[in-house]
């Protein structure tokens, strides 16, 4: 006779998923280069003890030519390696920070828009694509412009002008689950609007929005990169971004400078994407079907 806890393993979403996804082999390259990514960042600091803003060697050092500065050193004579380690923590901060503004923002006017409907809908539509034809990378200039750059403001402009697409999922999935019979039975019992959105639907609604999160990493990092690039990053942080930024205008003469924070940001996006695909699949129950 079968075991019964056998039956409800296999019909668990959640078993599914992690099963599927443990199955996904780059999902799995992506998880394990991402916590390489996350350990170097958090510890590496520790045993590779280098100062990212002091002058230790000649500038343009080649890499390899000085057991001090592996990686090599950039214009001014600051080591390259330091300054990957000490600077992907605030590159990941301001990614998973941003990350967060635009589901919190995004999850909140789609979940209010898809339940409610009628006017608030439409009202909330409307500012969903107000913010969507603006141009996001100047948008997002102009807010940390106005507001003097720092890790923070950086944060909340990415996530600022990156919500829309959010917004749209979560109203896609409240306007398909709100018409489901336990949303219907959860009425029936006398559960208030505030407690079918955040405890009924919401939940149901979480397996799209977990990817979308977790692409929107990916997608925060690049923006970070790309403000400080244009000069518009924390000038007292180091991050990868700052590194390319600075070292842009030499890169015909040296080219290790950017090419090993380009590298950085490269493996960090990629190993992201490579999670969120995983993750796609694993919540797809088309293919849990198969």
């Amino acid at each position: 006779m079968s075991d019964p806890t056998d039956t409800y393993k296999a019909q668990s979403p959640a078993r599914e998923a992690w099963r599927m996804f443990r199955r996904n082999i780059p999902a799995l390259a992506g998880t394990a280069m991402l916590t390489v990514i996350v350990l170097a960042t958090l510890y590496g600091s520790f045993i590779y003890t280098g100062n990212p803003f002091e002058i230790v060697w000649a500038p343009h050092e080649a890499p390899g030519v000085t057991p001090e500065c592996p990686l090599g050193t950039d214009y001014l004579g600051r080591d390259i390696l330091a300054g990957i380690l000490t600077g992907g923590g605030p590159t990941l901060a301001v990614g998973a920070a941003a990350a967060m503004i635009t589901m919190v923002i995004g999850v909140t006017l789609g979940a209010l828009s898809g339940f409610y409907g009628g006017w608030i809908d439409n009202l909330l539509m409307r500012v969903t694509e107000f913010f969507q034809v603006l141009p996001a990378l100047l948008f997002a200039m102009v807010l940390v412009t106005l507001f003097s750059p720092s890790l923070w403001t950086i944060s909340i402009a990415i996530g600022v002008v990156s919500w829309p697409q959010t917004a749209r999922l979560t109203r896609a999935e409240f306007l398909k689950i709100k018409e489901l019979e336990y949303v219907t039975a959860a009425r029936a019992i006398g559960a208030r609007n505030r407690r079918i959105i955040w405890t009924v639907i919401l939940p149901n609604a979480m397996p799209p929005l977990i990817v979308s999160a977790t692409l929107t990493i990916g997608i925060a990092i690049l923006f970070e990169a790309g403000l400080s690039f244009l000069g518009l990053g924390d000038p007292n942080v180091m991050s990868w971004g700052l590194m390319i930024g600075a070292n842009r205008d030499y890169i015909l003469d040296a080219w290790w400078p950017v090419t090993f924070p380009g590298l950085a940001i490269f493996f960090t996006v990629f190993s992201v994407s490579l999670i969120g695909d995983g993750l796609n699949d694993a919540f797809n129950p088309k293919l849990r079907e198969r």
